[in-house]
């Protein structure tokens, strides 16, 4: 199943794609993120495709996840997680709103999610709530 979520909200595109770009920061947005794990220090690391590590969730969860894409001139990545054996890529952009150089305009993101049903639904409300506080939505 794939589906898209779309999020728009007052913080500058610029600040949203670093907080995107820096595994370090994930789990000041995302509430399902309490902690990022990569084979260097995460504070040092940025995202790069074939970069890979472990997300650590809620409850002792443990998600391995691989960098696909990254565009960052595009401000766009994709990687590819597994968790309790079934697969889900995820493919992230932002987008500034308003005229060029306009930060007040705010951005939006997206998120593509593909993957098993039962997975992508699952996980759409928390995906759509971190997003929301990505953006500052």
């Amino acid at each position: 199943m794939r589906r898209r979520l779309v999020v728009r909200g007052p913080r500058p595109a610029r600040e949203v794609w670093r907080d995107y770009a820096e595994p370090a920061r994930w789990s000041r947005w995302s509430p399902q993120v309490r902690d990022v794990r990569t084979p260097g220090p995460v504070l040092a690391t940025v995202l790069a495709t074939g970069l890979a590590g472990t997300v650590h969730g809620p409850a002792g969860l443990r998600v391995p996840f691989v960098v696909t894409a990254v565009d960052a001139a595009a401000w766009t990545w994709s990687w590819d997680v597994r968790a309790a054996g079934a697969g889900l890529r995820l493919e992230h952009g932002v987008r500034a709103l308003g005229a060029p150089g306009d930060a007040a305009a705010g951005c939006l993101t997206w998120l593509v999610l593909d993957g098993p049903a039962p997975v992508v639904l699952g996980y759409s409300p928390a995906a759509r709530a971190a997003l929301r506080r990505l953006v500052g939505g």
